[in-house]
């Protein structure tokens, strides 16, 4: 869509395909076609923060996953981590742990399996000026049936494992505060192990493509929407990677450490947010540095980056060969997002084959209580990044406050960046075509943003109503609650 706003030409990519929930891009150009700005909108808006207030906290773990369908997992334990404590429990039992590491490993797989073989493949596979009928995962199916094949029943047995450990595939109920409400039984593991070998082999191939891209295109990529940044994650307490619990690590573009083995329950001396007029996404940073180099990058890249090694021998090896390949130092390449998501995607089956094989998974002691507390955070690594789930609780048992900082919205700040960079890099002075606004998705795309998730705000939302004349131009611009 192509207006006119105070002299400068506005296009706009509404909506943004390929990705989880609503979202669209606005350039504004100048004469000359010179990108004066390039901004990525969040236009729906779901106030879970607001309705959940009222209900019984132990609503909250199956309440918040109705925010997305395709991560439900994610916010079903951060949310339930964050009841465990409000009911007094620091440590689970063996099997309680075991079995949520499972069905959160099992999230993992599905996602990214999702992500890599049917949203972004198109553009790696066809290139991202590729006639757009085609770009897309019919035609992956159509041009490679085994690749579509792999990426359908990688995901239905990721989502196999959530189904077992859930007891639904989307929309589980399995976590409850203190615990889990089953255990795994021999006939459900028995049942996982029949594709395991399989799953695993098609692992390894996914890194294979991703690697075997990234490293064809290196030169290209290197500044695709590219740029330094801070990065931010869990890691364990020994720096390995652990999607599932650990304390925060934040470094800065070159790998020096901003804070390290943070407990994550005083997030807020360490994180802040602000809202902007033109999104329903926050944007967080790191205050010791501020807004305007506070701000970092989450999820598979981040995970990369800010751990010291991984705790599952083939996915290790992975990590060792991408730090080689990129100069054994902090990577900053923006489409190397799809290589260390799919490391981590070995990560994830090689420690579903770790758990079904531990006999703790058919035990029977599943919930434990302890002395009731008023207010806790839950934090999990979701598939597209730290996810923060915070809370306060009343003695009626009432949630009074709740604040989500969710995986997209930590990348906030960097997927608008780079929608800029790729704007100025490709449209500037360029006659505008699909192929080249194209490029801009792929760059969000790296991301996998879930965009559903991210919409939540602080304080009182602006209200921006534009009227426009029959020629595009706006005539009239009101504004109220703006920040």
């Amino acid at each position: 869509m192509v207006a006119a706003t105070n002299g400068l030409k506005r296009i706009a990519i509404e909506p943004v395909t390929r990705v989880e929930g609503h979202g669209k891009v606005t350039i504004l150009l100048d004469e000359q076609n010179r990108v004066r700005q390039a901004r990525l909108h969040i236009v729906e808006f779901r106030g879970f923060e607001r309705f959940i207030q009222g209900r019984p906290f132990w609503e909250v773990p199956v309440l918040v996953q109705r925010l997305c369908g395709i991560c439900p997992v994610s916010h079903h334990l951060a949310a339930a981590k964050a009841m465990d404590r409000i009911v007094g429990v620091d440590k689970l039992t063996p099997t309680a742990e075991k079995m949520r590491r499972l069905m959160h490993y099992g999230q993992h797989f599905q996602s990214h399996a999702l992500h890599f073989f049917h949203l972004c493949s198109p553009d790696l596979l066809f290139g991202f000026d590729a006639d757009p009928q085609i770009r897309n995962v019919i035609g992956v199916a159509a041009k490679y049936p085994e690749l579509a094949v792999q990426g359908v029943m990688m995901r239905k047995y990721g989502q196999e494992v959530i189904k077992r450990t859930a007891g639904k595939k989307i929309h589980g109920t399995g976590a409850i505060p203190g615990g889990i409400n089953k255990n795994l039984s021999i006939q459900e593991r028995d049942e996982l192990l029949q594709d395991l070998d399989q799953m695993i082999t098609w692992a390894h191939g996914a890194v294979k493509i991703a690697r075997d891209y990234t490293l064809a295109h290196l030169d290209k990529l290197a500044g695709f929407g590219s740029f330094d940044s801070n990065h931010l994650s869990l890691v364990r307490s020994d720096g390995a990677m652990d999607l599932y619990h650990g304390n925060l690590r934040a470094i800065d573009a070159s790998g020096k450490k901003i804070f390290d083995q943070v407990d994550y329950s005083r997030y807020l001396d360490y994180i802040a947010e602000e809202v902007r007029p033109w999104s329903y996404m926050k944007f967080p940073f790191i205050k010791s540095l501020g807004p305007e180099n506070g701000w970092y990058r989450v999820g598979p890249l981040a995970r990369i980056n800010t751990c010291d090694y991984i705790d599952t021998p083939e996915a290790d090896k992975a990590l060792k060969e991408f730090r080689r390949a990129t100069g054994d130092k902090t990577c900053n390449i923006t489409m190397a997002y799809h290589w260390t998501r799919m490391i981590e995607l070995l990560h994830a089956i090689e420690k579903i084959r770790d758990l079904l094989h531990d006999r703790d998974l058919q035990g029977t002691d599943l919930v434990v209580t302890g002395k009731r507390r008023e207010e806790a955070v839950g934090l999990v690594e979701a598939p597209r990044g730290t996810l923060f789930h915070h809370y306060r609780v009343n003695k009626d048992d009432q949630v009074v406050m709740a604040n989500l900082i969710v995986s997209t919205t930590n990348n906030n700040e960097p997927m608008n960046r780079a929608v800029q960079k790729v704007a100025q890099d490709h449209l500037n002075g360029n006659q505008i075509t699909e192929g080249l606004l194209n490029h801009i998705e792929v760059a969000i795309r790296a991301y996998d943003p879930c965009l559903s998730c991210a919409t939540h705000a602080l304080g009182q939302m602006p209200l921006v109503v534009e009227l426009v004349d029959a020629d595009g131009n706006i005539v009239d611009v009101k504004t109220r609650g703006s920040v």
